[in-house]
């Protein structure tokens, strides 16, 4: 049977001392201490969820899950055990992790020690070539005739010296050279473990009361804030069978103090920190506000704990591994089951992950908004595939080329598809006429101006394209101004994606072929207003 118990800050009934922890376990009762491991992990934008095993021998009755880290939820803490364990109790006490020997080490520890190893090593080596370089140079010059060389060895003698000097100094110039490289790789891991606290942080100690008469493994889940996942993407486009490539990727960091290595990993976009239910209608009272409070008495209410309060959320917020939340808004809660096993160190290094490939048809335009850039861009519009895909950062690479970054959000990816870089072959020219201003109306009651934009649109290469051109319409939200608007040729569309005034022509442009498009805009308001215009 399985049992899982979550625990409650307040029930301090459960929450057990060392000192109590001591006085529940008989002597001669099994303990399954240390030695658990993390089997799987899973992940959500902000936080995360983290199962650990560990296996009891026949008659224990209590377990052991040491060195965990410090800022574990203890309101999630949740053990289960297979069809012979019966869970009771769970406690949890912090420790300092020096108290907890080589067991409870940093996982940086272990690395920053080999590399001083490897430092120590490397300055004993170059320590000896001194020495044999100062006896070579000491050689033959005190005198002593029993050391004297003779003159038909005096040659060897000296080209031996020279080269064994000479491969002494070039090996500790390989020494020095080398040391450089370990202590730049040192210097990161000791910064991040004085950063962590090293052997005076705090840990978590847990300890599970149970009945296992024939033995068997336990089961701890536990979820830790500030580790999380953001999406991210790489579309690669090959225009000349107007496919792509679509891959979708993962972005993982963690800084909790423990490494995960090579465990299983899920990716979710739910969100166990949000509040669970929307906020409840409060009551309103109408009355009659009070006098205002003295101008000396509201000076002297200075929020300063709330402010210092502030100060300190930002910096601890500072330190941790930053994720945009926001892009999950909305998502009902998906999982994304990374096949491999993965390792992600806990030093807030981000790792990329691939969680797999679309291949899907696109469609190609060349889009340009020439009142603004008088550039064409390569456009690929496709159906974004079937399932949840978090709006993210995508890098570009168009026939093999990186082109840039950009940003993929699937709800228009039909309409406003992906921007590929420049489309070289096509030249765009703008031209805007001076603006006609004059009157109108009954003698002369209105103002009335002529606003005119002429752009041309030539295709230099050897095949036909589809084209786009952008521009923008006078809107009047005023029923005293009005608007009237003419084109050459129609447009598709004056509504652009629900957007009133975005003005669209799209339309197909033939290899070397030159199209002209031209839009005339007559705005009329009363003589005694002013005209206001917001772009």
């Amino acid at each position: 049977m399985n049992r899982s118990f979550s625990l409650v800050s307040g029930l301090a009934a459960v929450v057990l001392t060392s000192a109590a922890g001591a006085q529940t376990a008989p002597a001669a009762a099994p303990v399954a201490d240390g030695g658990s491991r993390i089997s799987a992990v899973t992940l959500y934008p902000g936080a995360a969820t983290v199962v650990r095993e560990l296996r009891v021998a026949p008659g224990a009755n209590h377990a052991v899950f040491a060195c965990l880290p410090a800022g574990l939820d203890a309101a999630s803490l949740q053990a289960a055990g297979d069809g012979t364990v019966r869970i009771g109790e769970i406690s949890v006490r912090q420790q300092p992790r020096a108290l907890l020997g080589k067991a409870c080490a940093s996982p940086l520890d272990e690395r920053i020690r080999t590399l001083q190893d490897q430092v120590a090593a490397l300055k004993a080596e170059s320590a000896g070539i001194d020495l044999a370089t100062g006896y070579l140079k000491s050689f033959g010059t005190n005198g002593d005739p029993a050391r004297a060389t003779p003159p038909a060895q005096i040659a060897p003698t000296a080209a031996a010296l020279r080269q064994t000097g000479q491969d002494g100094l070039a090996r500790q110039h390989q020494l020095t050279r080398q040391q450089e490289q370990i202590e730049r790789e040192l210097a990161p891991l000791l910064a991040e473990r004085e950063r962590t606290g090293g052997a005076r942080a705090q840990v978590s100690v847990v300890q599970v009361t149970l009945a296992a008469p024939q033995g068997g493994p336990v089961r701890l889940s536990y979820q830790v804030r500030g580790p999380g996942w953001q999406p991210a993407y790489r579309a690669a486009l090959d225009s000349a069978t107007q496919k792509l490539q679509l891959t979708r990727l993962a972005q993982v960091a963690q800084s909790t103090g423990e490494d995960w290595s090579g465990v299983r990993i899920t990716l979710s976009t739910g969100q166990p920190g949000a509040a669970t239910q929307g906020p409840l209608p409060p009551p309103w009272r109408v009355g009659i506000e009070p006098p205002a409070p003295p101008m000396q008495a509201r000076a002297m209410a200075a929020p300063a704990p709330v402010a210092m309060a502030q100060f300190k959320a930002d910096a601890e917020a500072e330190a941790a591994p930053h994720f945009d939340v926001s892009v999950f808004q909305g998502a009902y809660a998906t999982e994304f089951a990374v096949p491999q096993r993965v390792s992600v160190p806990s030093n807030g290094e981000r790792i990329t992950l691939v969680l797999g490939e679309q291949a899907l048809d696109a469609q190609l335009l060349t889009r340009t908004t020439p009142a603004l850039d008088t550039s064409a861009y390569l456009i690929a519009r496709f159906s974004a595939p079937p399932g949840v895909w978090p709006a993210g950062p995508v890098s570009l690479v168009r026939d093999g080329a990186f082109v840039g970054n950009g940003h993929f959000d699937p709800a228009s990816a039909q309409d406003e598809g992906l921007a590929f870089g420049r489309d070289e072959l096509v030249t765009v020219r703008s031209e805007r006429p001076e603006q006609q201003q004059g009157t109108g109306g009954f003698i002369g009651t209105r103002n009335q101006r002529t606003d005119e934009r002429r752009y041309t649109v030539q295709n230099r290469h050897t095949s036909p394209i589809r084209l786009q051109v952008l521009d923008a319409a006078p809107v009047p939200d005023n029923d005293k101004v009005s608007v009237e608007s003419t084109y050459q040729p129609q447009p598709t569309t004056t509504r652009w994606h629900d957007q009133v005034g975005t003005v669209a022509w799209e339309q197909p442009l033939a290899a070397g072929a030159t199209q002209a498009f031209s839009a005339r805009h007559v705005i009329s308001w009363p003589k005694d207003e002013r005209l206001q215009e917001r772009r």
